[in-house]
Parts: C-alpha cells; structure tokens; sequence
C-alpha cells in the first residue's frame, strides 16, 4: 500500500516552482545499527515509511502544526528536538555533551540524533512519519539519507519572520534551557547559516513547500491541510 501511495504522493503533489560537505562525522556507539531496510515484516508485507521533513527557524510553529497534522492525518510526529530533551535528562552516557550543546546553541553530532530518529521510527507501528526539526544542516541531511537509508518524500518549511520567531519563543516559557534571548538570537543565525541550504537543496529537488508561518495556528494549518488532502485522497 504505502509503495503505491509514494508513487502516487510524488506524482500527484509536484511543488510550485519557489523564487522567493561530505559525511564525517563517526557514527556513535551505544545504539544498535539498522537502516529503515530492516522493519519488521507484518503478513508477509514490510511497508514502506512515507517520511516527510518539518523544518522551519525556533518559534516558527512548526511543532504545533505537528500536531494538528497528527491528529487529522494519522501521523507519527518525531520531533528531533524532543528526543534530544529527553536522551539529556535521561542515564545516557550522552546526556551531559547534549545538554551542553542544546544550551550553546549548537548541533548535537549527527550522528546521535539520526539514530535516536531510527530507534523511534523502528519502535513505531505507524509508516508515516512527521520528523520535525531536522536535517538541521547539510551535514544532517546526508547523515540522514546514508544511515536511514531513504530521503524524504516531501519537505514542509514553516517560512516565518525572525521578529515573529523571537516573540513566539519568549513568550511560550516552557521552561527550557535555550529559550532565553542570547541563545535564540544564536539559534537563528545557526539556522540560517545552516538550515537555509537545506531548504534550497530541497525546493531544487522538487519536495519542498513553503507554509507562510504568520497567523492563527488555524489560518496556518489552512495552508498546510490542502498538501495532505491530496495525497490521502490519491492513496485511497
């Protein structure tokens, strides 16, 4: 079902046309190695995951509109993010170099985050997945592709102002450690820095589409609603 609805997404949901390194980090032990390749098979049948990337700047909504997409199209949201959170708090021989990274304002290795990405897809009896907030860089997205195995079906970038994004994340006071005025500042320029060549990578590809961020969390998913309707309606 899910090959036929791949081909179906890809065909039938061509993005508009928007105008507006190599690999080396190692990959690190302590989490078992298995591409998307080796899922377990159900009545003779190993589905294959509809992946589909979330990206967008801190404070962009991007996670709220995660969950609204999970609630109306049965998604998997994985927010790299989260998973990061909480291999920090957690016994984990990583913990310490996470927090200490999240808190400057820096990427966790590559490599630590796409396996821990693996371990909750594997873990998951969904085959769609939302992965929100990652491939941060270019060196993530190749990290992604040759660990994982795939790439991403389609791309959602949560396009909003940097004006917007800073308010949001003051104002949202959940209490964690890098939402504080100097990191979110440096999160930005970490972002565009290294997330808009992702971007650009994937709007050549032909996967991307652009979510202007900017209104109600409803007036948004309006924008958003029109990209899975059409493939659900086609997988059918």
């Amino acid at each position: 079902m899910w090959s036929r609805a791949r081909t179906l997404f890809l065909r039938v949901l061509e993005p508009p046309n928007h105008n507006n390194a190599s690999l080396s980090q190692t990959f690190t032990p302590g989490f078992s190695f298995h591409t998307l390749s080796h899922f377990q098979e159900k009545d003779g049948i190993c589905p294959k995951p509809l992946i589909t990337f979330v990206l967008g700047g801190p404070g962009s909504g991007k996670g709220t509109q995660c969950a609204k997409i999970v609630e109306t199209f049965g998604f998997k949201h994985l927010s790299a993010g989260d998973l990061l959170r909480r291999e920090m708090v957690s016994d984990s021989e990583y913990g310490s170099m996470i927090m200490n990274t999240i808190r400057e304002g820096k990427i966790v290795p590559s490599g630590v985050t796409v396996k821990l990405i693996l371990r909750e897809m594997k873990s998951s009896d969904n085959h769609k997945f939302l992965i929100d907030g990652f491939p941060r860089s270019q060196e993530n997205r190749i990290a992604f592709e040759q660990i994982i195995g795939a790439e991403p079906d389609m791309v959602l970038f949560f396009d909003c102002p940097e004006e917007e994004m800073v308010k949001r994340v003051l104002s949202r006071n959940q209490g964690r450690i890098d939402d504080n005025i100097d990191t979110i500042k440096n999160r930005l320029k970490v972002f565009e820095s290294l997330n808009l060549p992702v971007i650009d990578y994937y709007a050549k590809k032909g996967k991307l589409y652009r979510i202007n961020a900017v209104g109600t969390v409803d007036e948004i998913f309006e924008h958003v609603r029109p990209v899975f309707e059409a493939c659900e309606h086609e997988a059918r």
